[in-house]
């Protein structure tokens, strides 16, 4: 693998640990918010509406929750992912050129451009990383009933 493709593979791993550690933030932050909400919910309040402002507050904590437990998943795929090995065929950590776009496969990061070049980070389950999985430059995959040519793997 030459160095710039190295360089390219740590700058989309380390925007992927950005993509990460932003969504933890935001997820704590409106975690904190919901509990501070719920705190403030007094008895004072008629009874029906702190029960109802204590059960909204609870299920936005809980659906935050829910986030949050994704947001540390998406981080536990993305630390089993080094960026510094070498990739000849396609499997978590490469970085594919395909007739479709270039990808990297990490986790679901969505688009993100390096040095004016544009790549979709996407997780190996993803369906177009599940029908490239395994292929090597210059073989072809499937997927939504077309075919992908695999341009380069690294």
């Amino acid at each position: 693998m030459g160095s710039s493709s190295e360089l390219v593979k740590q700058q989309l791993y380390a925007r992927c640990q950005s993509y990460v550690q932003d969504r933890l933030t935001a997820i704590q932050a409106a975690i904190d918010a919901a509990q501070e909400s719920a705190n403030s919910e007094t008895k004072s309040s008629a009874g029906d509406k702190y029960e109802t402002g204590r059960a909204m507050a609870q299920n936005e904590r809980d659906r935050n929750l829910v986030q949050l437990q994704q947001a540390r998943q998406l981080q536990a795929e993305l630390i089993r992912i080094d960026p510094a090995r070498p990739c000849d065929s396609v499997h978590p950590g490469a970085l594919v050129h395909t007739s479709l776009g270039r990808f990297f496969i990490s986790i679901s990061a969505g688009p993100l451009t390096v040095e004016g070049v544009d790549y979709f980070a996407v997780s190996a389950a993803a369906p177009v990383a599940a029908a490239l999985s395994g292929k090597r430059a210059g073989e072809e995959a499937l997927f939504n009933g077309k075919s992908i040519q695999v341009v380069n793997v690294e």
